[in-house]
């Protein structure tokens, strides 16, 4: 890899890392709204109590978009996610990354 390569790679680490580069192209209210139908697994905060729902407070939104789409399109397999993300357009999901990664939660070391 060139130097230029590097420093392209490293900003856009910086940015998809930071939640900056899919959570400007989703609304977070109305991603609040849509996230109702997550709550039951994945709680009313995306903070979930079941132990087999993952945590999506906080998520970086490319990310969260990333798994909806890939939930979505069959390339990721969950039978309860298959059915919640098929009839996600590309605005719900980038409203529901939005929303998730505007959450600010707390990590405290022991």
């Amino acid at each position: 890899m060139n130097r230029a390569h590097n420093t392209r790679a490293w900003v856009l680490w910086l940015l998809i890392a930071s939640g900056q580069v899919a959570a400007q192209a989703g609304d977070v209210q109305t991603g609040c709204t849509k996230a109702q139908a997550c709550a039951v697994c994945h709680g009313p905060n995306g903070v979930s109590s079941a132990p087999d729902a993952p945590h999506l407070a906080g998520q970086p939104a490319i990310y969260l978009a990333a798994q909806l789409k890939a939930y979505r399109e069959g390339s990721r397999k969950h039978e309860v996610m298959a059915v919640m993300a098929k009839p996600l357009s590309d605005a719900d999901i980038d409203h529901l990354a939005a929303w998730y990664n505007a959450i600010r939660i707390e990590a405290i070391l022991p």
